[in-house]
């Protein structure tokens, strides 16, 4: 009996459809989210549709509330732009329909995991011992590294906290600089850690934590100890000095971590990696697969120097799952889920397309643009640049006076209203900043001339109505 798959055949000839559409496209929704609400609200159906025809109307009337992602003048919120490699690695996941938990329940998955955590572990040059758990983004990927930090810490204070809980246990310390991003501060309220229980430490103007104020605070918290430190700050693209806070954490046997969402790729490329210089010193780190390496979207790395560590925060037991062979390396130990998708296996299809020399090019070739776009617009009279192009991200500030505010952000509402490009807005220093972030795969040298145009274009719009 064959078994029908219209719907299948009909969801990927509409994919297509709307991936080749992308680069003419407008880059904006056309409707916004109370028209998409407007247009899908309805009750729960009494008797089902054929499902073929709830398949064509989805696709054809949810591009009309899509934000075009992967087009290659989105620069919004640093994601990556989901590549076809990657998409297609992800549609057989969902084609599949593993359980990604067990080497029993997925010999394929499992095995994958285990080469594509190889693969980023070399390709990221961290230490071949880490354990990496393939986790939904960064956010999961701070919680679960963090996890693992928390029991370690006071393990060696005599407490177990994944076993008896934290009441009574010893007080842990966190030290973050004040520009950390919010993820971080969400992992941090997830594990009982709290978001204001933390101890700040200064920043300077690119976001960079201050390793002597560290050490000044420090010395003043005596106990167990967390630092988080951070590889490519959200707004400026700057990076911390790792050796010297590694060093201040050697001598107070704290647990080091690094949120890295984006700016460990750095670490790919040749001209690029000395501003990770000292990262691997650390003992856990937070990357996401679906910004630089163009995975599709529900994929992070939580990478845990200590295996066991990381194994003794994450494992789950029960009489009906199979039982672990010594020394293997078992999915669901490194995750905070037992049932999941096959989440690596867009990694290991990326990294095996791309190659070393693929991901270096395709760093190397965002960071070039960046730095381009930032050139043009750096003489402009009432654009000012306010960090230090030195990766893929810019923020720029129109106006002068007290009317820049209102001025940015009517820039970045020209642009999006325009549908020439797509550019968030966010707060920088108490300052609203338009916030260009160069990463996806589709953005090519090319593009670098007509996106400054266009910016040059909507502060013109701007300027003359204000």
């Amino acid at each position: 009996m064959s078994v029908p798959l219209a719907e299948l055949e009909l969801a990927c000839a509409q994919a297509l459809s709307y991936r080749q559409g992308l680069p003419d496209a407008p880059c904006n929704a056309v409707r916004d989210y109370a028209q998409m609400l407007a247009l899908y609200d309805a009750p729960l159906p009494e008797i089902g549709e054929p499902g073929a025809d709830v398949i064509r109307d989805l696709a054809e009337t949810a591009t009309q509330g899509l934000t075009p992602m992967a087009h290659p003048r989105f620069f919004g919120w640093v994601l990556g732009g989901s590549a076809p490699v990657g998409v297609a690695a992800d549609w057989l996941v969902s084609a599949w329909g593993q359980n990604a938990a067990f080497h029993t329940s997925s010999p394929t998955v499992s095995a994958l995991e285990q080469v594509a955590e190889r693969w980023l572990l070399d390709i990221l040059d961290l230490p071949r011992e880490a354990a990496v758990g393939f986790v939904t983004g960064a956010t999961v990927g701070n919680f679960t590294a963090l996890a693992a930090a928390r029991g370690a810490l006071l393990r060696r204070h005599g407490w177990d906290p994944d076993q008896d809980g934290l009441f009574g246990a010893p007080p842990v310390s966190v030290f973050l600089g004040d520009d950390a991003h919010t993820s971080v501060f969400s992992a941090l309220g997830y594990l009982g850690f709290g978001r204001r229980r933390v101890q700040r430490i200064a920043t300077d103007d690119q976001g960079r934590m201050d390793p002597s104020d560290l050490a000044r605070q420090m010395a003043q918290q005596p106990g167990p100890a967390v630092i988080i430190a951070q590889a490519g700050q959200i707004n400026t693209g700057a990076f911390d000095s790792f050796d010297p806070i590694a060093d201040i954490a050697a001598k107070h046997d704290a647990w080091l971590h690094v949120d890295a969402a984006f700016g460990l790729w750095a670490r790919a490329h040749p001209d690029y990696r000395a501003l990770t210089h000292g990262i691997a010193r650390a003992q856990s780190w937070a990357v996401d697969g679906h910004k630089w390496l163009q995975t599709p979207f529900d994929s992070g790395y939580a990478i845990v120097r200590d295996r066991t560590a990381l194994e003794a925060a994450m494992g789950i037991d029960a009489s009906y799952l199979p039982e672990r062979v010594a020394h293997d390396r078992i999915p669901s130990f490194l995750v905070p889920e037992l049932s999941r998708r096959a989440r690596g296996v867009p990694t290991y299809a990326m990294l095996r397309s791309l190659g070393r020399q693929g991901v270096a090019d395709m760093v190397a070739r965002h960071c070039e643009i960046a730095r381009q776009i930032a050139d043009l617009l750096t003489s402009q009279p009432g654009i000012t640049i306010l960090n230090d192009v030195n990766l893929n991200q810019i923020i720029l500030r129109f106006g002068a006076g007290t009317g820049c505010d209102l001025a940015t952000e009517q820039v970045i509402e020209t642009l999006r209203e325009q549908g020439a490009l797509f550019a968030g807005g966010a707060k920088w220093r108490d300052q609203w900043v338009l916030r260009l972030s160069v990463i996806c795969e589709a953005t090519a040298v090319p593009d670098a001339n007509p996106v400054a145009m266009a910016i040059l274009d909507a502060w013109a719009q701007v300027r003359d109505r204000l």
